[in-house]
């Protein structure tokens, strides 16, 4: 069986048997846990039974792996190895399958009445059988037409057997195909559905394909397929395919074009082909539409840096984009600029009285600032609003509800997470949504509900954190927002940008199109906060005092530790005892670490392996990779899911998990949404999380490692962010060097983007 991956160790097994029973076929990825009655007597497998270990014996055994269309009676070959499971005892767990066809007449029977062909049961196979014999197979493949000769063969009928059976053998022979070159079953399934009974022929001819229409499927895995396949390094379907990776790693780093000398450098470089190569394939992707050039009149807002000056810094440069991100841009401008220039549907005979008043009824007195806010909002199409803590945006928010309250306008308030959108609603004591869900995604259709065919019945929409948003979230949004509305665009300029593509908040305020007003006095119970007063000295670049007074409780720490192994013991010790006994806080529910990077002893794959060991030690767990997912830990979705209604950056609690039916649930501020284990790259554990990870959401308490191991990425925006999340506590643990070095840094790498100037060319 040399097609068949065999793990060589002890373990190792390769069996040959008929599937007495499938007892769970998972349709969307293919695991499957079935009974195989192998043909030849297995010594020491009766071990399962309580037999002698010598033993042999042909009883059944229980194989779990990745296969298509499992049915009982089907001949198979596995190879894998044994494993012992705590729950059901000794079995298979195999990495290769293949199907053998029956030799025999009564072999083929059993196999078509299995249920494998769509409208044939045991009747129907055996005239089958006994019109064709041995030969049954070959005429399925061959000369379906002859089944016409079969009683109750007509031709409705031969034509849905037709279809089943090729789409169990094109299924059969795509896995056969993929299993040498790396592709699991799991993804043979999507692939089949992708291509359907063209799909052995797709990956043949192309298989870089796979990257690219396949989700899940990375240009690596596909590379490695295609030179098994004899594809050269310098095939011009490579260099498409390494082309539209390497633009899309661009906009997972937030650009949404790339200058074209930048893309052809990275192309080169990463795929060791000569210059003509790259500008050949970007022609080429470009001719078949899944590019676009466009020459752009001036470079992107944003500081430089020093990887830019090849790229036409200094005047114009042509902008690679996806496609779909252009699209996308270019709209966003378009959409932007019709609404602005759109006649107001809600109006205010005197709208500066109307203010007056309504400041007046509010239980606090509104600043002059504060005021001209709330009298923008009443006089504009398009508002930005934007300040740091303690500066009173909730005050402004509720005081411009107020005043379009007055004229009974329909009014809609969103923010781009769970729990900005639930953080909005408590303070405004009114109905607040994520954007996803007031677009009303549908599965179904696979896109927003809400468009401009069927806009959104508002005459204003507030949208919180707005720096959040990325170009394809604002470019949904604007397409929904009716022509007369009000749009405030409420956000701290000074946080980090949106994880997704774009820079969209800075870009609006760049361009100068839209009134923008910006609050900069903290109010005096604010003023009283460290953390907010501390905040400020960040953005300004200032570098707080880290000696805390040890004659009464502050809300800002800085604890001293150069070391950062000894880093992330310290916070493992402030989350699970200090900071609970001292503060009344909940180590996992209220106390959140962010951490400037991923890697790293303070980075967070090992903060949340520390973590999770001291806070959930025990119970029942499954393991993907190097993480373990338990019972009752927190984890986060880190990625959107619109058919579970979940998004990337919501957080919660695992409820439920039953190793048997490989499915775990997750409680999302009181919803309840189930996962199959093979789901599982969809979530991660989360008492340690990005400090990117963390925009839009607020904590009792937040943890943050600053050390000089993350000097690629300290900048004052960073450490801004991550000390604007915590609402009554923030702790840095770390190198005081670490935090002047970012307080100092305020570069910010260059966003690819052209918002900015499509809204103004002037800009």
């Amino acid at each position: 069986m040399a097609d068949l991956p065999l793990l060589r160790d002890p373990d190792a097994v390769e069996l040959t048997g008929s599937v007495e029973r499938v007892v769970f076929h998972n349709e969307e990825n293919g695991y499957t846990v079935l009974r195989l009655l192998p043909d030849k007597a297995l010594p020491g497998a009766s071990r399962v039974t309580g037999a002698p270990p010598r033993a042999v014996s042909r009883d059944p055994v229980t194989c779990v792996g990745h296969m298509v269309s499992p049915q009982a009676g089907v001949h198979l070959r596995v190879a894998g190895r044994w494993v012992n499971n705590a729950r059901f005892g000794r079995q298979v767990e195999f990495s290769g399958c293949e199907e053998m066809l029956p030799a025999t007449s009564e072999g083929i029977r059993l196999y078509l009445a299995s249920g494998l062909i769509k409208g044939v049961g045991e009747e129907l196979a055996g005239r089958i059988v006994q019109a064709f014999g041995t030969d049954t197979i070959r005429v399925l493949d061959e000369e379906p037409e002859r089944l016409l000769q079969v009683r109750g063969v007509g031709r409705k009928s031969l034509a849905r057997i037709q279809e089943s059976w090729a789409e169990h053998r094109g299924m059969r022979d795509l896995l056969l195909f993929l299993q040498p070159h790396g592709i699991t079953p799991a993804y043979a399934v999507r692939i089949y559905r992708a291509y359907g009974s063209q799909a052995l022929n797709v990956v043949r001819e192309n298989p870089y394909r796979l990257a690219m229409d396949i989700h899940g499927i990375g240009f690596v895995t596909a590379d490695a397929a295609a030179a098994k396949l004899g594809f050269e390094p310098d095939h011009p379907l490579r260099i498409q395919a390494g082309t539209l990776y390497i633009l899309q790693k661009a906009t997972d780093d937030g650009n949404v074009y790339l200058p074209e000398a930048r893309l052809a450098r990275e192309v080169c470089s990463q795929l060791n082909v000569e210059p003509e190569q790259a500008l050949e394939a970007i022609a080429a992707l470009e001719l078949d539409e899944r590019l676009v050039r466009e020459e752009l009149e001036a470079p992107g807002q944003a500081v430089p840096d020093e990887t830019n000056a090849e790229d036409g810094e200094d005047g114009n440069e042509v902008g690679v984009y996806l496609r779909r991100y252009h699209h996308c841009e270019t709209k966003t401008a378009f959409y932007l600029q019709r609404l602005l220039h759109s006649p107001k549907a809600v109006r205010f005979e005197n709208p500066d009285a109307l203010v007056d008043r309504i400041a007046g009824q509010l239980p606090i007195a509104l600043a002059p600032e504060q005021l001209e806010a709330v009298r923008t909002a009443a006089r504009s199409k398009i508002m930005v609003l934007t300040g740091g803590p303690g500066t009173g945006k909730t005050t402004i928010i509720n005081a411009i509800i107020k005043l379009f309250g007055e004229v009974r306008a329909r009014i809609l308030l969103a923010a781009p997470t769970g729990r900005a959108a639930k953080r909005m609603a408590e303070t405004s004591g009114r109905e607040a949504r994520t954007i996803h869900r007031l677009l009303e995604y549908s599965p179904k259709e696979d896109g927003f509900a809400r468009n401009e065919d069927n806009p959104l019945a508002c005459g204003l929409l507030v949208v919180d954190e707005a720096s959040m948003m990325d170009t394809l979230l604002f470019y949904h949004l604007l397409k929904a927002v009716p022509l007369g509305a009000t749009l405030v665009l409420v956000g701290d300029v000074y946080q980090l940008p949106s994880v997704g593509p774009g820079n969209v908040l800075a870009d609006i305020i760049a361009s100068g199109v839209t009134p923008v007003v910006e609050l900069t006095e903290i109010f005096r119970q604010s003023a009283e906060s460290a953390i907010i007063c501390n905040a400020h000295l960040i953005n300004h670049g200032e570098v707080p005092n880290l000696e805390s007074s040890r004659e009464r409780l502050s809300d800002f720490y800085f604890i001293h530790q150069n070391n950062p192994e000894k880093a992330a013991d310290m916070m493992v010790d402030l989350v699970k005892n200090h900071i609970p006994r001292r503060f009344g806080l909940d180590p996992v529910d209220d106390i959140q670490v962010l951490t400037p990077m991923h890697k790293g002893a303070v980075g967070a794959g090992q903060m949340n392996a520390r973590l999770q060991e001291a806070l959930n030690p025990n119970g029942l767990e499954v393991r993907r990779g190097e993480r373990a997912f338990r019972l009752r830990d927190k984890v986060m979705q880190v990625r959107n899911n619109y058919e579970k209604d979940v998004f990337n950056g919501d957080m919660g609690r695992i409820v439920f998990l039953d190793p048997k039916e490989r499915t775990l649930s997750v409680s999302f501020d009181e919803r309840v949404v189930p996962y199959d284990f093979d789901e599982l790259d969809e979530l991660a554990p989360a008492y340690a999380i990005s400090i990117h990870k963390s925009q839009g959401s607020e904590y009792p308490a937040v943890v943050i490692p600053i050390m000089m191991q993350h000097y690629v990425l300290l900048q004052r925006n960073l450490i801004y962010t991550g000390v604007t999340r915590g609402k009554k506590l923030v702790v840095l643990v770390g190198e005081a060097r670490a935090l002047h070095m970012a307080v100092k840094n305020n570069k910010t790498r260059r966003r690819y983007t052209h918002l900015a100037q499509r809204l103004n060319p002037a800009y």
